[in-house]
């Protein structure tokens, strides 16, 4: 990342800026083209968890046989309350496997509620709920669907992780431009926004039935299952219909509406608390205010978010100008 890209949040405290995180973002009209562009939306990054649909993709193409709510948690960071945990040991034991086989870390809930109620039990932390264990259960039963070993499947040059280079390829419209180990021990393909804005929208576009729009389908249906209940991709979700979105680690953001219009963004120094703020100024930017149905009270009420001093708000984590070049439709479209 580069201090060539703009600013898209601001932290103000007390009426003074205190804080700028700068960023990149691409944004496609409906018909492909590029709509809206910040900073170098062209240059690969590691979009971490915004991934993981288009791995599911590869999944399904590879023989997992998942739909609904455990699909969506094989494409889900999840929050590790008991509806999820119940449901990745059910996608193991549909494959006849335990969580012994997880190569994820052992982790606590991401749900503060569920990790104080770990704590007081006096549970140590586990793989069953670390956030990436729904798509680590699903790798694991797509290895046994298609007749490949379990025990390497993390490894770059197993097959399930060459058919997930591939797709993610193929979805983004670019080739991978690095492989590195994500948090959870899986591998992870580096691609740029712009590819991630074009891979949400290959996926939400595709025919009914297809792995890409199974996908689509299960997670648009099930928000809760691929976050959780008390988080802001599920209430963006909720509050704009036929909206899929994926949120990753280090401040990254992919998604789509279901006409094709798309986005994604890249937070340089990774701040998590910028990527609320920029996803509903980017989903204003690209109209969803006319969308029937749209909750327009609850996608400002995830606008910004709080600053607080002495038990007080006192400022906010907003978004600033994102549009700093607008292209007209067929000008380098979306490739």
């Amino acid at each position: 990342m580069t201090a060539d890209n703009p600013v898209l949040a601001e932290v103000v405290r007390c009426g003074f800026t205190e804080s700028r995180h700068r960023g990149c973002l691409a944004a496609l009209a409906a018909d492909g083209s590029l709509q809206l562009s910040a900073g170098q939306a062209d240059v690969p990054m590691f979009p971490r968890s915004s991934n993981k649909p288009l791995q599911a993709v590869a999944m399904i193409r590879s023989g997992l046989g998942l739909d609904g709510r455990l699909l969506a948690l094989a494409a889900a960071s999840h929050s590790g309350e008991e509806f999820h945990v119940a449901g990745v040991r059910e996608i193991l034991a549909s494959a006849g496997l335990t969580e012994a086989a997880l190569q994820c870390p052992p982790d606590l809930p991401l749900d503060e509620q569920a990790q104080h109620a770990m704590i007081r039990s006096g549970q140590q932390p586990d793989r069953v709920r670390m956030n990436c264990s729904g798509k680590h259960a699903a790798m694991l039963a797509t290895c046994v669907a298609a007749g490949w070993p379990t025990a390497s499947y993390t490894e770059p040059d197993h097959p399930l992780q060459v058919e997930i280079r591939r797709t993610i390829a193929g979805l983004a419209g670019e080739p991978v431009a690095a492989v590195a180990v994500d948090g959870c021990g899986a591998p992870l393909m580096a691609i740029s926004v712009a590819g991630l804005a074009r891979a949400f929208r290959a996926i939400v576009l595709a025919e009914p039935g297809t792995p890409e729009r199974r996908v689509a389908d299960a997670m648009r249906a099930h928000p809760a299952w691929t976050s959780g209940t008390r988080r802001p991709e599920r209430a963006l979700m909720a509050a704009v219909p036929g909206l899929l979105l994926k949120s990753g680690a280090e401040g990254v953001e992919g998604f789509a509406l279901a006409d094709g219009r798309a986005a994604a963004f890249k937070i340089d120094d990774g701040a998590q608390r910028a990527r609320t703020p920029v996803t509903v100024a980017l989903l204003r930017e690209l109209g969803v205010a006319d969308l029937p149905g749209t909750d327009l009270s609850g996608l400002s009420a995830l606008a910004s978010s709080p600053v607080c001093g002495g038990g007080q708000v006192v400022g906010e984590v907003r978004a600033v100008l994102l549009v700093t070049r607008t292209v007209t439709a067929g000008d380098g479209a979306g490739r």
